[in-house]
């Protein structure tokens, strides 16, 4: 298309231009775009046009090992932190949520092409320390961080390809930059000294060896619902917990309320949340098919949720240090480590999703969802601040309220 060519090395306004050109965009399109631009943010993604804001929120009612904590949270979605902080709630009537990082290696595999497994194996084993020395060589100041990398293996893809993985603690950094310069660097030695065929080198988002455990109990008394016994309502759960290890199609929406949550606080964190996406749901498929990622069961006349992800966040480097809120965010979570935000995330998730189940064993999802969605349904028809409640009450007494019903009760309130 001509009408973009070297759009990158056009300046703010000529970027501007062309695209209220291409779009058709009036003078006020043109005028919101404009007045929402930062130029920071001009030097930090390519192609920057203007800042796209989504609000804010705080889920509450968290104990974290014995800690009274709170979740910043950015997300659209209504009911997200309204759920988050009901289940932080519902597991703080015990002693709240324990949550332990198993360890926080992030993975990084080379590619290599070679008929011989064999002699691949074998060389690795026999220049271990050395390959290991190499890649510290590569990022020394990792380890004046108390990182470094850890471990190796080599692992058969097929009959032509074989992955050399390497498993590097990059402290309190995200890491991307680190592993990968590792990476590059054992590629070129590899390649040279022992004659292999690399295809490429690159971090991987599997992170099998950055796991946090989270786990919490429920009282009974805390799950009855609509005439449902509090124990009758946690044998519900525990079943719809076992629906979403043997189904699939159960499986993908039981973990997708749970990264509701943990998206919602690792945007706010600064962190990579298409990363933390893309790990969790390889890991959810481990065992051969995919499942879910919780499990609960009854345990001491209480309920006893947990769950152990994958979950590879920076406490420092990356967004942390150009997004000025991430660090007001850290202060409000109280979270001072990597390994602080890995439990915290777990926590928030396993919270965001016993609020679930337990909203789909007793009242069903869409009474206490839709409340909620109401104000959105009532905002996206025009309703401001002054009529936002009198329209959300009028569509609340609606069977199933759609847009043209909200924007007919705007109509006539403000005639």
């Amino acid at each position: 298309m001509g009408t973009f060519k070297h759009f990158y090395h056009k300046n703010y306004g000529e970027r501007l231009s062309i695209i209220s050109n291409f779009a058709d965009l009036n003078n006020q399109e043109v005028k919101d775009f404009a007045n929402s631009k930062k130029q920071k943010n001009n030097n930090l993604i390519e192609n920057y046009i203007t800042d796209y804001s989504l609000p804010e929120g705080i889920a509450v009612n968290f104990i974290i090992n014995g800690f009274n904590k709170v979740a910043p949270m950015v997300t659209e979605e209504p009911s997200v932190i309204a759920a988050a902080s009901n289940g932080a709630r519902m597991f703080s009537k015990s002693d709240g949520l324990h949550a332990k990082v198993i360890s926080h290696n992030l993975t990084g595999q080379i590619i290599i092409k070679t008929d011989n497994y064999n002699l691949l194996y074998g060389y690795v084993k026999n220049h271990y320390d050395e390959l290991l020395q190499i890649a510290n060589d590569a990022h020394k100041s990792i380890i004046d961080h108390g990182g470094s990398a850890k471990k190796m293996k080599v692992r058969k893809l097929d009959e032509n390809y074989c992955s050399l993985d390497l498993f590097v603690d990059v402290a309190e950094a995200m890491g991307a930059n680190i592993i990968n310069s590792m990476l590059e660097a054992l590629a070129n030695f590899i390649s040279t000294n022992h004659n292999a065929d690399v295809l490429m080198s690159i971090l991987s988002n599997y992170s099998i060896d950055s796991l946090v455990k989270v786990t919490g109990k429920v009282p009974f008394s805390q799950l009855g619902k609509n005439g449902i016994s509090g124990d009758n309502v946690a044998k519900k759960i525990v079943e719809a917990s076992h629906i979403a290890q043997i189904d699939p199609y159960r499986a993908a929406t039981h973990n997708k309320g749970i990264m509701n949550g943990i998206d919602a606080f690792v945007m706010a964190m600064g962190n990579d949340w298409r990363a933390v996406e893309s790990g969790v749901h390889a890991y959810a498929s481990r065992n051969g098919s995919y499942q879910g990622l919780s499990q609960f069961k009854i345990e001491d006349d209480a309920l006893f949720g947990e769950m152990t992800i994958p979950l590879s966040l920076g406490f420092v480097g990356g967004a942390t240090k150009v997004l000025p809120k991430v660090k007001i965010n850290q202060k409000i979570a109280k979270v001072q480590s990597k390994n602080e935000l890995m439990q915290m995330a777990a926590a928030v998730g396993l919270s965001q999703n016993l609020a679930a189940l337990k909203a789909l064993v007793t009242e069903g999802i869409q009474k206490g969802h839709m409340n909620l969605q109401l104000k959105s349904l009532a905002m996206s028809a025009g309703a401001n601040d002054e009529e936002l409640a009198h329209v959300v009450e009028k569509l609340r007494q609606l069977a199933n309220p759609n847009l043209q019903d909200a924007q007919i009760i705007i109509k006539k309130l403000r005639k």
